[in-house]
C-alpha cells in the first residue's frame, strides 16, 4: 500500500465509482401604483407560503395589513400513513425511495422518513412503523425495552467497521493493509498513538460494535478473562468518547487545518466503510486511511424491520423501492463480509460491556495501592485454565496488566503491607507517589510499578497489618486531595487483620477511620478481597465508611476480574 492510498474493499457486483441542482430573477414594471401594491402583497404571501411549507406566511418587514385583509388557510396534513426511522448514513436512500411512492408530489406525503441513531430510537417514547437501524443487534435490544420489530428478509446492506486515521500515523496500527484492536491498545498505551476517539456505544452502532470487537480481541490474547478485561479497559481509559454521530466526527476531521492537528484532535477512530468512502469522495484536506481490525472484525448491517401495527402493504412497497443499485452507488455492500463476528442474540451480552464503557468517567486520578504481602499469599491455588500456581504469581500477572490502566494524567504510589519481623513497620513503600509519567528511582513511574509487581515476593510467616496500613494510607492520601481529582486508596488482601504488633479489633479500626474523615477531603477505599479467607465484612465496612466499594474474589482465579471491577467502580459515573 502506498503512502497516499488506503485499502479498498473487495468490489461487489453492481459497484460504481461515481456518485449519482434554477432560479431566474424576474423584473416587472407597472405604471399604476395601486396595481403594483396589490400584486406585491398577494404575490409575497403566496411566495412565502411556498417557501415555508406552512399554513401561515412568514412575518413581513412591511407595514401591517389593513383589518379588512384576509390570509388564505391551508389544511394541516394528517398523520402520515407510515413513519420510517433510518440510521443517518442510509436515510437518504430510504427517503429517495419513499419519494417515488409519492409520484404526484403531494404536499402531504404518505411516508415520512427521518434520520436517527439507533440508540436514540430505542429510548424514544414514540416508535416508527418501519425501522432501519445500522445493526440487527438493536432489534433484541429494542425488544428488551418493549418495542417488537420483525425483520423482513435479510438485511438490505452491509458495511464493515474500519479503524481509520490520518495517513501520517498509518504505520502505527496498520500492517499489510490490516489493523487490530490490540495494535491500537499497544499504540495508545505506549504513547505512539496520541489519541483514540469512539462514539457512545449506547447511542451509536459503531460504538456498540467496537466495544464488542475490542473485548473479543483482548479475550483472544489470554485464557484469563479478567486480564482480557484489564487490557480492554486500558483502551477505554484513554478513549475520547464522542457524543455525536460519526458523520459529525468526520466533519471535525475535514475541518482540521492539517494532518498533525487531526491526529491530536481525533486520532484513530472506528468508522464504517461507507462513511469513509463518502469522505474520500469529498477530497478533503486531511486524507484518511482505514483498515479492518482482523482480531475483532465487526460489521454494520441494515435490517428492514416492521412494527406489528405498521401499514404492511405500504411498508412492503417501500422495501421493494429500495434498490441494490442505489445502495451500492451510495457506498454500501449488498452482501455480508467474510470473517465478521457473529453478534450475541441476547441484549445484555452487548449492553453490559457497552454500559461500562458509556458510564466510565474519565477524570484525573490519583491512587495509592496497598498490596498484602503476608505469608498466606504464597499458598498454591488453581489458576485460570486449571493451571496450578500461587496467589502471589497470579497477582504478579494481573498486576502487570493492571498497570496499563492508568492514563498519563494519573498519579500513583504503591505500598506492600506484611512483615515477619515483630518490630518491623506495618508497610513499606515500593513505588513513591507521583505523576505516572515522572521519574521514580531512575525510571518512569509506570515502569517502576510494573517492575515492583513483577518482583513481588510475600514474606513467609508474615502477619497482616491490614487495618494500620489502611489508616496510614488514607491519611497519606487525604493530604493530597485536590479539586477535580479523584483521590483513592485501593487495597488488595487475602486475609484478615492480625499476626502483627499493629493488630486491632474491627470496631476500633472503624472508630479510628471515622475519626479521621473529612467530607471536604474524601478518600474512598476500593477493596478487593482475594480468596475465601479474606474478611469480606471488614472490607465492605471500610468501603461503606468512605464512599468506596468492596469487590469479592473468593476464587483466587478471579483476581484480575476483581481488579477490573475495582477500577471501573472508581471511574463510574454516580
Amino acid at each position: 500500500m502506498s503512502d497516499n492510498e488506503w485499502p479498498k474493499p473487495a468490489p461487489m457486483p453492481g459497484d460504481t465509482d461515481e456518485w449519482g441542482q434554477k432560479h431566474a430573477p424576474h423584473r416587472i414594471v407597472i405604471s399604476s401604483v395601486l396595481v403594483f401594491v396589490v400584486l406585491l402583497v398577494a404575490g409575497g404571501v403566496t411566495w412565502q407560503l411556498m417557501r415555508n411549507g406552512s399554513s401561515r406566511p412568514a412575518a413581513q418587514p412591511s407595514a401591517a395589513p389593513s383589518p379588512a385583509s384576509t390570509q388564505p388557510s391551508v389544511t394541516p396534513c394528517p398523520e402520515p400513513e407510515l413513519t420510517v426511522v433510518a440510521a443517518p448514513e442510509i436515510e437518504p436512500i430510504v427517503r429517495e425511495a419513499a419519494d417515488t411512492l409519492n409520484p404526484d408530489g403531494q404536499r402531504c406525503a404518505p411516508i415520512v422518513v427521518r434520520a436517527e441513531e439507533p440508540g436514540v430510537t430505542v429510548n424514544a417514547a414514540e416508535k416508527p412503523g418501519v425501522w432501519v437501524p445500522s445493526s440487527s443487534a438493536w432489534l433484541p435490544i429494542a425488544a428488551a425495552a418493549g418495542a417488537s420489530y420483525t425483520a423482513v428478509g435479510k438485511p438490505m446492506a452491509w458495511s464493515p467497521v474500519l479503524l481509520a486515521a490520518p495517513e501520517s500515523v498509518e504505520s502505527l496500527y496498520i500492517t499489510d493493509e490490516k489493523s487490530g484492536w490490540t495494535n491500537v491498545i499497544q499504540g495508545i498505551s505506549g504513547g505512539r498513538i496520541p489519541s483514540v476517539t469512539m462514539p457512545d456505544p449506547l447511542r451509536s452502532t459503531i460504538g456498540l460494535l467496537s466495544v464488542h470487537g475490542v473485548n473479543t480481541a483482548t479475550a483472544r490474547t489470554t485464557k484469563d478473562a479478567g486480564i482480557a478485561q484489564l487490557r480492554a479497559l486500558t483502551l477505554r481509559s484513554r478513549v475520547n468518547v464522542s457524543g455525536g454521530d460519526q458523520a459529525g466526527l468526520l466533519s471535525r476531521m475535514a475541518a482540521q487545518p492539517d494532518a498533525t492537528t487531526a491526529v491530536y484532535e481525533v486520532g484513530v477512530f472506528p468508522v464504517i466503510e461507507q462513511q469513509l468512502r463518502v469522505y474520500e469522495k469529498a477530497d478533503n484536506r486531511v486524507q484518511l486511511v482505514g483498515a479492518p481490525p482482523v482480531d475483532g472484525r465487526v460489521e454494520a448491517d441494515y435490517p428492514y424491520a416492521v412494527a406489528k401495527d405498521a401499514k404492511k402493504d405500504l411498508a412492503d412497497r417501500l422495501r421493494n423501492a429500495i434498490t441494490k443499485q442505489a445502495l451500492t452507488a451510495a457506498g454500501f455492500r449488498t452482501e455480508p463480509t467474510a470473517g465478521a463476528l457473529r453478534l450475541p442474540t441476547q441484549a445484555d451480552k452487548l449492553l453490559g460491556p457497552a454500559r461500562q464503557w458509556s458510564q466510565y468517567q474519565k477524570i484525573q486520578f490519583q491512587v495509592l495501592l496497598l498490596i498484602d504481602s503476608s505469608g498466606s499469599m504464597n499458598e498454591r491455588i488453581t489458576g485460570p485454565g486449571g493451571k496450578t500456581t500461587t496467589k502471589a504469581e497470579l497477582l504478579r500477572q494481573s498486576g502487570a496488566a493492571a498497570a496499563g490502566l492508568f492514563d498519563d494524567d494519573a498519579s500513583l504510589g504503591m505500598w506492600f503491607f506484611g512483615t515477619g519481623d515483630k518490630n518491623g513497620p506495618a508497610h513499606t513503600e515500593q513505588v513513591s507517589f507521583g505523576p505516572v509519567q515522572s521519574d521514580a528511582g531512575g525510571k518512569p513511574r509506570r515502569t517502576a510499578l510494573v517492575d515492583a509487581i513483577k518482583a513481588y515476593r510475600p514474606e513467609p510467616n508474615a502477619g497482616t497489618p491490614l487495618y494500620q496500613a489502611v489508616l496510614d494510607g488514607v491519611a497519606e492520601m487525604r493530604a493530597k486531595v485536590k479539586p477535580d481529582t479523584a483521590t483513592t486508596v485501593v487495597v488488595l488482601t487475602d486475609g484478615d487483620d492480625g499476626g502483627s504488633r499493629f493488630a486491632m479489633s474491627q470496631p476500633e479500626f472503624l472508630k479510628r477511620l471515622a475519626a479521621g474523615q473529612d467530607p471536604a477531603k474524601a478518600v474512598p477505599i476500593f477493596a478487593v478481597g482475594y480468596g475465601p479467607d479474606a474478611n469480606t465484612g471488614a472490607l465492605q465496612a471500610m468501603a461503606r465508611a468512605t464512599g468506596g466499594k468492596a469487590i469479592e474474589a473468593r476464587d483466587p482465579a478471579d483476581l484480575a476480574s476483581a481488579m477490573a471491577q475495582a477500577f471501573l467502580a472508581a471511574h463510574t459515573k454516580p
